[in-house]
């Protein structure tokens, strides 16, 4: 949606009355997860980190290597050479 939204937008976006997710955005600038500026919203650095924690957690299965894949702290992420020698290692019928 952007770095700000204004109610319309989050209205849109997410498929929910005004007169309904209005508290629920009062609430969240509240705990300060949330910043006004005028009608429009933003996420503070409060609401940034709390969103990530909990995308990270809701993804953690999709974003995790599948079978057979390389994680992040592979070998072959050195160089464009260790990638081709693990990729050609992980080849089928290798």
């Amino acid at each position: 949606m952007g770095e700000r939204a204004n109610l319309r937008m989050i209205e849109r976006f997410l498929g929910v009355e005004v007169r309904i997710g209005s508290p629920y955005l009062d609430r969240l600038v509240e705990d300060g997860f949330l910043t006004t500026e005028g009608d429009w919203f933003m996420l503070t650095s409060k609401g940034i980190e709390e969103g990530g924690r909990i995308f990270s957690e809701e993804f953690a299965d999709l974003s995790r290597p599948g079978h057979g894949e390389c994680g992040p702290d592979c070998w072959c992420h050195s160089s464009l050479d260790e990638a081709e020698a693990c990729l050609a290692e992980r080849a089928p019928g290798r």
